[in-house]
């Protein structure tokens, strides 16, 4: 006779250290729960479960029921261990780029273009590739290139021929 599985969240359970450390970031109450079994590459861990899960996504519907259609689950905490329920919430993909550290939530944050103009509705447009960009810095960089062509195409004034001779000339 085969042993009987056992249930998912005691195996789940048998897992994790509740004794992780204390966050540092504010609004994560309590020390993190440290998930001890397999993680993947990017340090998320993975539990088998009918399929290979990753285990703060389990651990928040264990908790919280399903995940909504359309939002990630957030570590408040910015531990990809962690799995205490107390640290994961169900925010929107924009909302968990934009509260990590990585470099497109930094470029966000930015208020205003290197030369100080406020990035607001009437002074941003989108470039094509997608990053905002300061109209008057443009307008500026425009106005520019369109002086040099312009000093550019004027000639230079070359007389045809020397001046004359004039009495106060020759007398040097």
């Amino acid at each position: 006779m085969a042993p009987t599985p056992r249930p998912a969240s005691v195996r789940f359970a048998s897992k994790v250290d509740r004794t992780g450390p204390t966050s540092l970031v504010r609004g994560a109450p309590g020390p993190c729960h440290q998930w001890t079994g397999a993680r993947n590459a990017k340090g998320y861990g993975t539990f088998w479960n009918s399929r290979t899960v990753k285990a703060h996504r389990f651990a928040y519907e264990q908790a919280n029921g399903s995940i909504p259609d359309g939002l990630d689950v957030d570590h408040i905490c910015r531990n990809r261990a962690c799995v205490n329920p107390a640290h994961l919430r169900a925010i929107t993909h924009r909302e968990n780029i934009l509260a990590s550290a990585n470099h497109v939530a930094r470029r966000a944050a930015v208020t205003a273009c290197p030369a100080g103009h406020t990035y607001d509705d009437a002074n941003t447009y989108v470039a094509p590739n997608g990053t905002r960009k300061c109209r008057a810095c443009k307008t500026a960089s425009q106005r520019a290139a369109r002086a040099a062509a312009r000093d550019q195409q004027r000639a230079p004034v070359i007389p045809l021929r020397s001046p004359r001779p004039t009495p106060e000339r020759t007398a040097a």
